[in-house]
């Protein structure tokens, strides 16, 4: 899901971060109660083209992308990006033996009119949380934590501590406020956006409010899972979580241009973020505002090569033993058509996570069957009648390429 912040709980103005498949995450991601939709009505700014007739799907569901299947994305993108008034996006969409679809629309900065482009870097939000779950079950394989550990074992004065495992908590079946929905966190984060946040603050946000429901009783995307998990990562591993998701996640996957920033320190080339989660309810550009607030579950910076080649990394678990990718693949029910397992969802097939934060939006997913990736990056998390622009582009090219599995993530009711 995302890392927005809102939340109905407390009131219109405040948004959850929910990460993305933010998700329903990251905090940065994408859902939870405040995955609901903010965004001010918006009208199409282009007429609809006219659809190319649906491919036939070959055996494993994959449509072979022939040029007539790239104009009809090329039409499909153009459509989305019109209708929502989406500045830019960065597509890419491959499978062994159909084809490479690469492309990029619209704006990097609306101020200059500097294109999107392919190479950019990209604030990811909620696809963070598959590099900190991913380092805590490296520390499963090593026999240093056990996913039913209880939380309190690592953190002290957590809420219902002592029954709260590390595997609800990567689960989002933890019972935790979300501090991204907590209506202070809000105030504090848009009056002043650069501020750094320390992951006890953000912990402070949440332990204040009651305990939702009883670990393991329902699902709930909550950013507060995440904190902890970082903290329990960084106890055990005695470094940062950054240096240790660069050492021991990034390094090993080969990923080149995947960084865990300390603050709001942002690599070029970039694209400018552009957000109305602000103080004033306006639009503004977030670039510099400082993703601390964020941390594991939703800081990361990353590009469109590094996450092409994660999709496929963290789908098949090549960083973990068989046994615990086995438990990190294991979903459960979430939301209407999707499964949630261990910091990953499971939509209609598609293996992977959504993420978002105040100006940007990510997704990155993995069709096994077909050996496909897809991942898109655009530099808005403003919504479009109630839905992620993430998840706009992600339905629109799989009612294409994959019109048998097609991937829709709504928003996560709230609890």
């Amino acid at each position: 899901m995302r890392t927005r912040w809102r939340s109905a709980a407390v009131g219109a103005a405040a948004v959850g971060l929910v990460a993305g498949l933010v998700g329903p995450a990251g905090a940065a991601a994408v859902y939870g109660p405040d995955a609901a939709a903010h965004a001010p009505t918006l009208t199409a700014a282009a007429p609809t083209p006219t659809p190319t007739p649906a491919p036939t799907p070959a055996s494993d569901g994959f449509a072979q992308l022939t040029p007539a299947v790239t104009r009809q994305l090329d039409d499909a993108i153009r459509k989305v990006l019109a209708e929502a008034k989406i500045p830019g996006v960065i597509v890419a969409v491959s499978a062994p033996g159909k084809g490479e679809y690469i492309r990029s629309f619209g704006v990097a900065d609306k101020a200059t009119g500097a294109p999107m482009t392919p190479n950019l870097n990209m604030r990811i939000g909620s696809v963070t949380k598959t590099f900190t779950v991913t380092a805590l079950l490296e520390l499963v394989d090593d026999g240093k934590v056990g996913l039913d550990d209880p939380i309190g074992k690592y953190v002290d004065g957590v809420p219902n501590g002592d029954r709260i495992t590390l595997r609800e908590l990567a689960g989002m079946r933890s019972g935790l406020f979300n501090y991204s929905a907590d209506e202070d966190f809000y105030k504090a984060l848009t009056s002043n956006p650069e501020r750094p946040f320390t992951p006890q603050e953000l912990l402070d946000y949440s332990f204040k409010h009651p305990v939702l429901f009883e670990p393991n009783a329902k699902f709930y995307y909550c950013n507060t899972n995440l904190i902890l998990l970082g903290l329990v990562v960084e106890k055990v591993s005695g470094v940062p979580l950054g240096r240790f998701i660069e050492r021991e996640v990034v390094s090993p996957a080969g990923l080149k241009h995947t960084v865990f920033p300390t603050g709001p320190e942002f690599p070029e080339p970039h694209a400018q973020g552009y957000t109305n989660q602000t103080a004033s309810g306006k639009i503004e550009n977030s670039t510099d505002w400082n993703p601390s607030w964020g941390w594991a579950a939703g800081a990361m910076i990353s590009d469109l090569p590094d996450l092409r080649s994660w999709a496929k990394t963290l789908a098949t678990g090549t960083l973990l033993t068989p046994a615990t990718q086995a438990q990190r693949l294991d979903v459960v029910d979430a939301i209407p058509g999707a499964g949630y397992g261990l910091g990953i969802f499971n939509v209609q097939g598609w293996i992977g996570h959504n993420g978002s934060l105040p100006g940007y939006g990510s997704l990155v997913l993995y069709l096994p069957q077909a050996r496909a990736t897809l991942v898109v990056l655009l530099n808005t998390d403003i919504g479009y009648e109630g839905q992620e622009p993430s998840t706009l582009f992600g339905e629109a090219i799989t009612k294409i390429v994959t019109p048998e599995r097609v991937y829709t993530l709504p928003a996560q009711p709230p609890s």
